[in-house]
């Protein structure tokens, strides 16, 4: 489920974004506003449709979990 807070990665072989990493930003509808800041050269927010975007569970997170502790 891709919530803002979420690392998605662009899957449209027809965007000149297909492959890039991002965080979102925001949700409106279909549309979402993705942050790319990680891996790109620039910082720049861009909105794309939510069919276009898959959650990214492996690797980098914008933000990972936070450990749980352990009860004894």
């Amino acid at each position: 489920m891709i919530l803002p807070g979420s690392t998605v990665v662009v899957k449209n072989p027809t965007s000149i974004y297909n492959g890039y990493e991002g965080c979102v930003q925001r949700i409106s509808e279909e549309k979402v506003a993705v942050l790319m800041d990680q891996h790109t050269p620039w910082d720049k927010m861009i909105t794309f449709q939510m069919k276009e975007l898959e959650e990214k569970t492996t690797g980098f997170q914008y933000y990972p979990d936070k450990p749980i502790k352990k009860r004894k």
